[in-house]
């Protein structure tokens, strides 16, 4: 090879590398992690993240669930994936749907997901939280009556029957 293309080739290799190598400092040490994002957000904001955080780890459980599913089998993606695409629903499915988001006050924008729906999502949550205070509170009241049998049972040295 020449040296003036072997020298040429070496600047411009070195060109690059630095360009690169800039770019990827650049990134690493611009960019917010995902805490310093959050921070910066508004109170309103971060309290509407942090209460939607548990329904987007749901949406993704989900998603995973769907995406095994369709791996296991030898169909094509679209065939076997168990989420309608928008494009392929009927007419009557369409003007329902636009019916529903008049009713509910959103517009053609205001599709929920597929995956999750939201209220379900927090009906279920409050139903579980609903649950554990019941089973807690029922524990508690077995172990007052334990308690109140107890002292029953038990005769003070006063009474003689």
């Amino acid at each position: 090879m020449d040296p003036k293309m072997a020298l040429l080739w070496k600047r411009s290799l070195i060109s690059c590398g630095l360009i690169i190598g800039s770019g990827v400092l650049l990134f690493k040490y611009t960019t917010p992690t995902e805490e310093q994002l959050i921070a910066r957000l508004s109170p309103e904001l971060r309290a509407d993240y942090e209460k939607n955080k548990e329904l987007r780890r749901q949406e993704q459980k989900e998603l995973m669930e769907i995406v095994k599913k369709t791996s296991a089998s030898n169909d094509p993606i679209w065939k076997t994936g168990s989420l309608q695409s928008p494009w392929e629903r009927t007419d009557l499915q369409n003007q329902k749907l636009d019916e529903s988001n008049v009713l509910f006050g959103k517009g053609s924008s205001g599709i929920e997901s597929p995956l999750v729906k939201k209220d379900r999502f927090e009906r279920d949550q409050a139903e579980s939280r609903q649950h554990e205070m019941l089973e807690k509170m029922k524990k508690e009241l077995e172990s007052t009556e334990m308690i109140e049998k107890n002292s029953k049972n038990s005769k003070s040295w006063w009474k003689l029957w």
